[in-house]
């Protein structure tokens, strides 16, 4: 077991103050937005080791077959599968999808062939691998997950009629969502009324326009979730058609310990919050609003799915020996979630191959037959495959309970074979 140092990424959007409170330190006085923990190139952990520190990804490269295991390492390569981080919003991300494992290959070695550079802003595909994710909520946690139905998006666009009357091309444009709206299936209408809007240029921009100060002017309060959330990302992204994209999607708001499963083709967007992420390692990212960067609309609408759906959360199984798991549907990661009582009975760690810890209260020990570790709140290690069985206790004298969550692989291997052949989730 191996004592981990991460990164903390300063990304605007984050939280000043939440993930510093969390662990109990004094913050850094900037955006504080995501600590990364894992093996990623961009920002890889640090092993701490006896003769020196190692970047995470360097580690598990030299060492491929112990720290990853043989399934792992088979079906992934010598990567580590899973990124970990602790995200904290305090405005919203950019709407955004990610592909398939069939897309991400094709689209990759299609830009490829077409000598794309990695450096160009206009390139869709970093790498060839899907990437699934998963948040599980710290605090209250708000996020936009996958469309609604195309009738109750046309009833909130509908709603911003009365106070449009004005608007001219903006209005123009509303009218024409509304029409597709209600026209054909209800994938198609969904598709049509993204498409207008993201793709409505002038008109969408005056419209977004519109929308912003008309709801600016509602008295504070009185706006229903829905339309409070639309005014605050028209605020932060002027003139950006993603705020009337919002009322097409879900608004989910998740309480602590609630989590939101996010496959390939869903559009979402996180808002505000503070919540552990877990995701296939991948920087596939096609945005669609709210953001500043390019929208390459052809592949968003390629890959996106339009079928409206009910946020997709993950249910806790909780076992006899105490562990409480989130298994989403992906061949990566799961999650677990342990929670120790001062004097209370160890629990085993579910491990599939290999595993991040983090402690984000109390002191606790990780035992296994080969070494053992104590970890602090703040603090996380990297478990090998190799090295199992491990359990968690309370470190002794702390006089408290602890909290910490567990990443590892899922524990299928049929899964495993079925999606990285390709199959949908």
């Amino acid at each position: 077991m191996y004592r981990l140092t991460n990164v903390l990424r300063p990304y605007a959007w984050g939280s000043t103050t939440a993930i510093a409170e969390l662990f109990g330190r004094e913050p850094s006085g900037g955006p504080e937005a995501e600590l990364w923990i894992g093996a990623h190139p961009d920002s890889p952990s640090t092993v701490q080791l006896a003769d020196g520190d190692q970047p995470l990804d360097e580690f598990i490269k030299e060492n491929p077959g112990a720290t990853l295991g043989e399934p792992v390492l088979g079906l992934f390569g010598a990567t580590l599968p899973f990124l970990t981080k602790v995200l904290a919003a305090d405005s919203a991300l950019s709407l955004q999808v990610h592909p398939t494992l069939e897309q991400a290959k094709s689209g990759f070695a299609a830009e490829n062939s077409a000598g794309i550079s990695f450096n160009d802003p206009q390139r869709s595909y970093r790498d060839d691998n899907h990437k699934p994710e998963m948040i599980f909520a710290l605090s209250d946690f708000q996020a936009l997950c996958g469309f609604r139905s195309p009738r109750d998006a046309a009833r909130l666009l509908a709603g911003l009629r009365p106070k449009l009357v004005e608007s001219g091309a903006g209005l123009e444009l509303l009218d024409e969502v509304l029409q597709l709206l209600e026209a054909g299936d209800e994938e198609s209408a969904l598709r049509g009324a993204f498409v207008a809007l993201l793709d409505g240029g002038d008109r969408s921009a005056a419209l977004a326009t519109d929308t912003a100060r008309v709801l600016a002017a509602e008295p504070a309060g009185s706006l229903g979730n829905e339309y409070a959330a639309a005014a605050r990302l028209a605020e932060l992204y002027p003139g950006d058609p993603g705020a009337l994209i919002s009322l097409l999607l879900n608004l989910v708001t998740l309480s602590p310990g609630q989590a939101l499963c996010l496959p390939a083709g869903n559009i979402h967007a996180y808002l505000q919050g503070l919540g552990v992420e877990v995701m296939a390692t991948s920087d596939n990212v096609l945005r669609g609003g709210l953001t500043p960067k390019y929208i390459n609309v052809p592949e968003l609408v390629k890959i996106t799915d339009f079928r409206p759906i009910t946020p997709p959360f993950v249910e806790r199984t909780t076992t006899d020996a105490g562990q409480e798991l989130y298994c989403p549907p992906f061949a990566e990661f799961q999650l677990q979630r342990i929670e120790l009582s001062d004097g209370g009975n160890p629990v085993p760690l579910a491990q599939h191959g290999p595993t991040i810890v983090l402690a984000v209260s109390g002191s606790v020990l990780l035992d296994s037959p080969k070494s053992d570790l104590t970890i602090s709140r703040g603090e996380a290690a990297f478990i090998p495959a190799a090295e199992q069985p491990v359990n968690v206790h309370p470190a002794a004298g702390t006089g408290a309970g602890a909290v910490l969550f567990a990443v590892t692989t899922s524990g299928s291997t049929h899964e495993f074979d079925e999606q990285r052949t390709g199959a949908t989730l």
